[in-house]
Protein backbone atom coordinates (compact mmCIF):
# COMPACT_ATOMS: atom_id res chain seq x y z
CA UNK A 1 0.00 0.00 0.00
CA UNK A 2 2.83 2.43 0.93
CA UNK A 3 4.58 1.96 -2.12
CA UNK A 4 1.26 2.35 -4.60
CA UNK A 5 0.98 5.91 -2.38
CA UNK A 6 4.36 6.52 -3.26
CA UNK A 7 3.87 5.94 -6.81
CA UNK A 8 0.98 8.22 -7.26
CA UNK A 9 2.76 10.87 -5.39
CA UNK A 10 5.83 10.54 -7.60
CA UNK A 11 3.38 10.56 -11.21
CA UNK A 12 1.36 14.08 -9.29
CA UNK A 13 4.36 15.45 -9.33
CA UNK A 14 6.20 14.55 -12.57
CA UNK A 15 2.42 15.68 -13.98
CA UNK A 16 2.43 18.81 -12.22
CA UNK A 17 6.19 20.07 -13.09
CA UNK A 18 5.01 19.05 -17.42
CA UNK A 19 3.79 22.76 -18.24
CA UNK A 20 6.85 23.98 -16.02
CA UNK A 21 9.51 22.23 -18.51
CA UNK A 22 7.17 23.10 -21.63
CA UNK A 23 7.63 26.71 -21.05
CA UNK A 24 10.71 26.36 -20.53
CA UNK A 25 10.99 25.00 -24.18
CA UNK A 26 8.84 27.96 -25.41
CA UNK A 27 11.19 30.34 -24.18
CA UNK A 28 13.29 32.24 -27.52
CA UNK A 29 16.80 31.71 -27.38
CA UNK A 30 18.52 34.99 -26.61
CA UNK A 31 20.04 36.58 -29.55
CA UNK A 32 23.49 38.24 -29.66
CA UNK A 33 23.49 42.20 -30.16
CA UNK A 34 23.91 42.94 -33.86
CA UNK A 35 26.55 44.91 -34.78
CA UNK A 36 26.92 47.04 -37.88
CA UNK A 37 29.64 45.77 -40.60
CA UNK A 38 32.43 48.38 -40.08
CA UNK A 39 32.71 50.21 -43.39
CA UNK A 40 36.00 52.20 -44.91
CA UNK A 41 34.80 56.16 -44.93
CA UNK A 42 35.58 57.59 -48.10
CA UNK A 43 37.19 61.47 -48.77
CA UNK A 44 35.10 63.87 -50.38
CA UNK A 45 36.60 66.04 -52.70
CA UNK A 46 33.26 68.63 -52.76
CA UNK A 47 34.76 71.95 -51.29
CA UNK A 48 36.31 75.42 -51.26
CA UNK A 49 40.25 75.36 -50.86
CA UNK A 50 42.96 77.92 -50.95
CA UNK A 51 47.17 76.91 -51.20
CA UNK A 52 50.31 78.26 -52.53
CA UNK A 53 52.79 76.53 -54.58
CA UNK A 54 56.61 76.70 -56.11
CA UNK A 55 58.04 75.02 -58.92
CA UNK A 56 60.13 75.69 -61.45
CA UNK A 57 59.57 77.21 -65.46
CA UNK A 58 61.44 76.61 -68.69
CA UNK A 59 61.40 78.13 -72.12
CA UNK A 60 62.87 78.41 -75.34
CA UNK A 61 62.82 82.03 -76.19
CA UNK A 62 65.39 82.75 -79.03
CA UNK A 63 63.69 86.04 -80.22
CA UNK A 64 64.01 87.41 -76.48
CA UNK A 65 67.86 88.53 -76.53
CA UNK A 66 68.51 85.24 -77.46
CA UNK A 67 68.59 83.41 -74.43
CA UNK A 68 66.52 80.70 -73.24
CA UNK A 69 64.17 81.49 -69.98
CA UNK A 70 64.01 78.79 -66.96
CA UNK A 71 63.84 80.05 -63.50
CA UNK A 72 61.88 79.43 -60.31
CA UNK A 73 58.26 80.27 -60.09
CA UNK A 74 55.52 80.59 -57.09
CA UNK A 75 51.73 81.55 -56.39
CA UNK A 76 48.67 81.16 -54.92
CA UNK A 77 45.52 79.66 -55.94
CA UNK A 78 41.84 79.09 -54.67
CA UNK A 79 39.14 76.76 -56.13
CA UNK A 80 35.80 74.72 -55.74
CA UNK A 81 35.60 71.31 -56.38
CA UNK A 82 31.99 69.61 -57.02
CA UNK A 83 32.43 65.48 -56.43
CA UNK A 84 30.07 63.25 -58.23
CA UNK A 85 28.08 60.27 -57.16
CA UNK A 86 30.12 58.49 -59.97
CA UNK A 87 33.69 60.30 -58.38
CA UNK A 88 34.08 62.54 -61.36
CA UNK A 89 35.11 65.39 -59.90
CA UNK A 90 34.98 68.79 -61.57
CA UNK A 91 35.61 72.45 -60.25
CA UNK A 92 37.06 75.85 -61.18
CA UNK A 93 40.56 77.61 -60.00
CA UNK A 94 42.03 81.13 -59.83
CA UNK A 95 45.89 81.61 -59.53
CA UNK A 96 47.98 84.39 -59.19
CA UNK A 97 51.80 83.36 -60.13
CA UNK A 98 55.37 85.10 -60.40
CA UNK A 99 57.98 83.62 -62.21
CA UNK A 100 61.68 85.80 -62.36
CA UNK A 101 62.46 84.12 -65.25
CA UNK A 102 65.62 86.07 -67.86
CA UNK A 103 65.36 87.81 -69.58
CA UNK A 104 61.60 88.22 -68.92
CA UNK A 105 60.44 88.40 -65.48
CA UNK A 106 56.03 87.69 -65.30
CA UNK A 107 53.72 88.20 -63.22
CA UNK A 108 50.57 86.61 -64.17
CA UNK A 109 46.86 85.34 -63.37
CA UNK A 110 45.26 82.39 -64.64
CA UNK A 111 41.37 80.96 -64.06
CA UNK A 112 41.08 77.40 -65.27
CA UNK A 113 38.64 74.29 -65.43
CA UNK A 114 39.59 71.12 -63.34
CA UNK A 115 37.56 67.80 -63.87
CA UNK A 116 39.15 64.53 -63.04
CA UNK A 117 38.70 61.42 -61.35
CA UNK A 118 39.18 60.07 -57.40
CA UNK A 119 40.56 57.10 -56.37
CA UNK A 120 39.15 58.14 -52.16
CA UNK A 121 41.56 60.49 -51.43
CA UNK A 122 43.60 60.85 -54.17
CA UNK A 123 42.21 62.92 -57.28
CA UNK A 124 43.69 62.80 -60.57
CA UNK A 125 42.77 65.74 -62.95
CA UNK A 126 43.50 68.12 -66.02
CA UNK A 127 43.26 71.68 -66.40
CA UNK A 128 42.56 73.88 -68.82
CA UNK A 129 42.00 77.56 -68.74
CA UNK A 130 43.03 81.65 -69.67
CA UNK A 131 45.67 83.24 -68.73
CA UNK A 132 46.61 87.37 -68.33
CA UNK A 133 50.26 88.32 -67.39
CA UNK A 134 52.20 91.03 -67.84
CA UNK A 135 56.08 90.97 -68.45
CA UNK A 136 59.23 93.04 -67.89
CA UNK A 137 62.45 93.37 -69.92
CA UNK A 138 65.65 95.00 -69.19
CA UNK A 139 67.70 95.44 -72.76
CA UNK A 140 69.50 97.88 -73.99
CA UNK A 141 66.21 99.82 -74.82
CA UNK A 142 65.51 100.45 -71.05
CA UNK A 143 63.08 98.79 -69.23
CA UNK A 144 59.56 97.61 -70.41
CA UNK A 145 56.92 96.03 -69.12
CA UNK A 146 54.34 94.51 -71.65
CA UNK A 147 50.78 92.45 -71.18
CA UNK A 148 49.95 89.01 -72.89
CA UNK A 149 47.30 87.02 -72.82
CA UNK A 150 46.60 83.56 -73.87
CA UNK A 151 46.27 80.14 -72.48
CA UNK A 152 47.17 77.28 -70.29
CA UNK A 153 46.64 73.57 -70.44
CA UNK A 154 47.62 70.84 -67.41
CA UNK A 155 47.46 67.96 -65.58
CA UNK A 156 48.10 66.80 -61.98
CA UNK A 157 47.64 64.47 -59.22
CA UNK A 158 46.25 65.65 -55.45
CA UNK A 159 46.29 63.64 -52.06
CA UNK A 160 44.00 64.06 -48.95
CA UNK A 161 46.82 64.10 -46.68
CA UNK A 162 43.52 64.86 -43.54
CA UNK A 163 40.25 66.24 -43.83
CA UNK A 164 41.72 69.55 -44.64
CA UNK A 165 45.06 69.31 -45.80
CA UNK A 166 45.56 68.39 -49.51
CA UNK A 167 49.44 67.91 -51.84
CA UNK A 168 49.09 67.87 -54.99
CA UNK A 169 51.80 68.03 -58.11
CA UNK A 170 50.64 69.41 -61.56
CA UNK A 171 52.43 70.37 -64.83
CA UNK A 172 51.16 73.18 -66.86
CA UNK A 173 51.93 74.07 -70.34
CA UNK A 174 51.32 78.38 -71.21
CA UNK A 175 50.95 80.03 -74.72
CA UNK A 176 50.09 83.85 -74.81
CA UNK A 177 50.25 86.34 -77.98
CA UNK A 178 54.18 87.42 -78.83
CA UNK A 179 54.64 91.60 -77.84
CA UNK A 180 57.72 93.90 -78.76
CA UNK A 181 60.35 95.00 -75.76
CA UNK A 182 62.64 97.76 -77.80
CA UNK A 183 63.05 95.64 -80.76
CA UNK A 184 63.07 92.04 -78.64
CA UNK A 185 60.11 89.96 -79.01
CA UNK A 186 58.66 88.06 -76.26
CA UNK A 187 56.11 86.30 -75.04
CA UNK A 188 55.26 84.02 -71.94
CA UNK A 189 55.15 80.83 -73.78
CA UNK A 190 56.21 78.27 -71.63
CA UNK A 191 56.43 74.45 -69.08
CA UNK A 192 56.06 74.32 -65.57
CA UNK A 193 56.35 71.61 -62.82
CA UNK A 194 54.98 72.68 -59.25
CA UNK A 195 54.46 71.14 -56.28
CA UNK A 196 51.69 73.04 -53.77
CA UNK A 197 49.57 72.37 -50.28
CA UNK A 198 46.58 72.95 -50.00
CA UNK A 199 43.57 73.86 -47.05
CA UNK A 200 40.21 72.34 -48.11
CA UNK A 201 36.83 73.85 -45.95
Amino acid sequence: MSKLLLGAVAGSALLLSAPVFAADLNEPIPQAPYAAPVTSSTFDWTGAYVGANVGYTWANQPEAGGKDRDAAVGGVFAGYNYQMPNNVVVGGEAEVAYGGADPLATWTGAVRGRAGYAFDNILVYGAVGGLVGQGEMKNSGGDETRTHVGYQVGAGIEAALTTNITARAEYLYTDTNSRDYNGDKGDLDGNAVKVGVGYKF
